[in-house]
């Protein structure tokens, strides 16, 4: 794509997966004109290798690499990189995992050194032998696992993106080894999609062994990745759940592909993609034109569902909320939300079923369910006038009462649970546990039952709709930390929700199927409030750091993190919120959005790069007191680079320090000395 400047392509390139076939078609008309893809990818690698050693205080003399090649260009990518850390000077053992290996990287390699494991008895690799009998292929195996347990660096080359379906043979026993055997991961969520800092660390090269590329799911054993460095655009398993989770930081090398003629896969909603939907006030508006939104939701014996439903659509940009509901519920939302107006009227969107009981109580129907079953019977696909009807959020409780098939501005959102539940009352067996494991398929599969457009919590959220063709279209958010998991943010991101689509009412009534991006849009305004409540930097996506040769110096800034005082509270990770904190940001959250509006605004024009990191968190203090980005050299040493990303003050005692002058031009020349001298140990000048 080679975006160079422009901010909104360079926002596309990250936020777009695209299947793996169509990468190969995207990457076949450069390959026919001769571009060194293989060679490109492997540098890129070279560098993400030795960022990650120098982060981890780890020196080329003494650094332990082991490379998991496969035999095909995945493999290739890995010897090619793998001969550059070895004329590095590091300690370089490669475990080939199959019966041949990429012939030119091989040579690469065996020219810079390095030790070379074969594990497969009917191995062909020339100048090297596999194990003769069953009891040496038994014996190698337990080295090649001793020696990857002891390693600082795993470089996982295994399987490439043509792999379907489960890891198979012996790359399946080393990822049940040194991985995960098929569990669904749960570790502790950390900023930027890092992991802990025990060794060996693993860099996954395009993908990690074991993740099924274009579902995103976790088929059986898997290697988790501490970075993952994907090429020339993004993949689906990058952004849907589970596989996102064991993606680590992502890294993307721009090879330039061409994009336009191909259908992203999966599209995650970047900050940019929200601000777009954001309704700016007009000098004519009167509270009507601003939207309504309607809600049916808590209950007797609910009724907080019903305040935190109302004060999310009344915070969330709208001009007027109306609540319909028990008398309890409705004092209750008025000491909250005074400006609400009780009973019904003309809205822009109604949102229903929040802290609604999911069925008959010992035979009394809530009165509620009775009022949201006569409202979503007007939403049946074959009743007449429904195509005109309002856009609607069906949540929690009102689910049991959908028609048996809807029009797609009904928009559901269900956890795995209920979503399970909801696919069961229609004769298919399912279960929580198999949703969490395939969201997207079981996401899709409830769209072609109901027709409605779905939106499935989680992590990262998932929300699948009708592209107005027949077909499914699906996006992602996951700009939330994970403190949002708590009582209530459900009934929050139902009412603002409401309040996303009665905005964008207009656009609405002429396109019904953009309801699924607008959707996407109020998950990550949800999120993004909880960021600014939590005060964190955590979030369950992390936008991809691009990989540029021509600006090192960038890459190494971004590849950086964040670093919190040994006596930090909270640091990143930030600290507890409830569904009230998370509603009291909306505002804020929303003016978050509109900044990047200001097109005279630097800071703004630095916001609308935050992605799905939750970038308006406040940053963390450094250790030194400045705001300077600390880049560790690999021999355990530091430098400091300030100027266009930070003003720290300069030591001219200090001969290890590195410092931009913010007014200066740098040639490319310049940048590539200061990007050396950052990590001169590992460099070659003639490369």
């Amino acid at each position: 794509m080679l975006f160079d400047d422009d901010a909104e392509l360079e926002d596309e390139f990250k936020s777009a997966a695209f299947t793996s076939d169509d990468v190969r078609a995207m990457e076949r008309p450069l390959l026919d004109d001769g571009m060194p893809l293989m060679r490109m990818a492997a540098s890129a690698t070279a560098m993400t290798a030795r960022v990650m050693m120098a982060r981890a205080h780890v020196s080329p003399d003494t650094a332990r690499i082991v490379l998991l090649a496969g035999g095909g260009d995945n493999g290739g990518d890995g010897l090619f990189a793998a001969a550059e850390l070895a004329h590095d000077g590091v300690e370089l053992t490669v475990v080939a995992v199959g019966r041949s290996l990429h012939e030119q990287g091989l040579a690469a390699l065996r020219a810079e050194g390095g030790e070379l494991i074969v594990l497969d008895p009917d191995a062909d690799i020339p100048g090297f032998a596999g194990p003769e009998d069953a009891q040496e292929a038994a014996d190698l195996f337990d080295d090649a696992i001793g020696v990857i347990e002891t390693s600082h660096l795993v470089i996982d080359a295994m399987t490439g993106i043509g792999l379907n379906g489960a890891l198979r043979g012996i790359p399946a026993h080393i990822a049940a080894e040194v991985g995960e055997d098929g569990e669904l991961p749960d570790t502790i969520a950390l900023p930027h999609g890092r992991s802990g800092d025990e060794f060996p660390l693993v860099l996954a090269v395009d993908t990690p062994s074991g993740v099924g590329i274009n579902d995103g799911t976790l088929p059986g054993p898997y290697i988790p990745a501490d970075v993952t460095i994907t090429f020339g655009a993004l993949k689906p398993c990058d952004l849907l759940p589970p596989a996102t989770y064991v993606c680590g930081r992502q890294v993307l090398v721009d090879f330039g592909f061409d994009t336009e003629p191909f259908t992203p896969a999966v599209e995650a909603v970047t900050r940019r993609t929200a601000a777009q939907a954001v309704r700016l006030p007009h000098i004519t508006d009167a509270k009507y034109s601003r939207g309504v939104v309607g809600l049916v939701t808590g209950s007797d014996e609910y009724p907080g569902a019903a305040v935190l439903s109302s004060e999310a659509a009344a915070n969330s940009n709208v001009g007027m909320v109306r609540y319909v509901g028990p008398v309890r519920a409705q004092d209750m939302v008025l000491r909250r939300v005074p400006e609400a107006v009780m009973g019904k009227g003309h809205v822009q969107s109604w949102v229903v079923g929040s802290g609604v009981p999911a069925g008959p109580d010992e035979g009394d129907v809530d009165q509620q369910r009775k009022r949201i079953g006569a409202l979503l019977a007007h939403y049946a696909a074959d009743e007449a006038g429904s195509e005109e009807m309002p856009p609607i959020v069906v949540d929690a409780g009102a689910l049991d009462l959908l028609p048996e098939s809807c029009v797609p501005q009904v928009l559901i959102t269900p956890h795995a649970g209920e979503l399970a539940r909801l696919i069961s009352e229609r004769d298919e067996d399912v279960t929580a546990e198999d949703v969490m494991a395939e969201p997207l398929a079981w996401a899709t599969r409830a769209w072609e039952l109901t027709g409605a457009t779905v939106l499935l919590k989680g992590a990262v959220t998932v929300v699948v709709g009708d592209d107005d063709a027949g077909n499914a279209q699906a996006f992602v958010s996951g700009s939330a930390p994970a403190w949002l998991a708590s009582a209530g943010a459900g009934d929050v991101l139902a009412g603002t929700l409401g309040a996303v689509l009665a905005q964008n009412a207009p656009t609405l009534e002429q396109l019904p199927d953009q309801t699924a991006i607008y959707a996407a849009v109020g998950a990550y305004i949800h999120g993004l409030a909880a960021t600014l409540a939590s005060a964190s930097t955590q979030s369950g996506l992390c936008e991809p750091v691009v990989y540029d040769d021509r600006d090192p110096i960038a890459f190494l800034q971004a590849m950086e993190p964040d670093d919190v005082p040994d006596d930090a509270i909270t640091g990143t990770l930030g600290s507890p919120i409830r569904a009230g904190d998370v509603a009291d940001q909306l505002p804020l959250a929303f003016g978050t959005l509109v900044s990047l509006y200001d097109a005279e605004s630097d800071d703004s024009d630095d916001s609308s790069d935050g992605g799905d990191d939750g970038g308006s968190a406040p940053d963390s203090p450094k250790p030194d007191g400045s705001d300077a980005v600390r880049v560790y050299s690999s021999d355990g040493g530091s430098g400091i680079i300030d100027g266009t990303v930070a003003n720290g003050p300069r030591d001219d005692d200090d001969d290890d320090e590195i410092v931009l002058d913010a007014d200066r031009d740098y040639t490319d020349e310049e940048l590539d000395a200061l990007a050396d001298a950052i990590l001169a140990q590992y460099e070659d000048p003639e490369r």
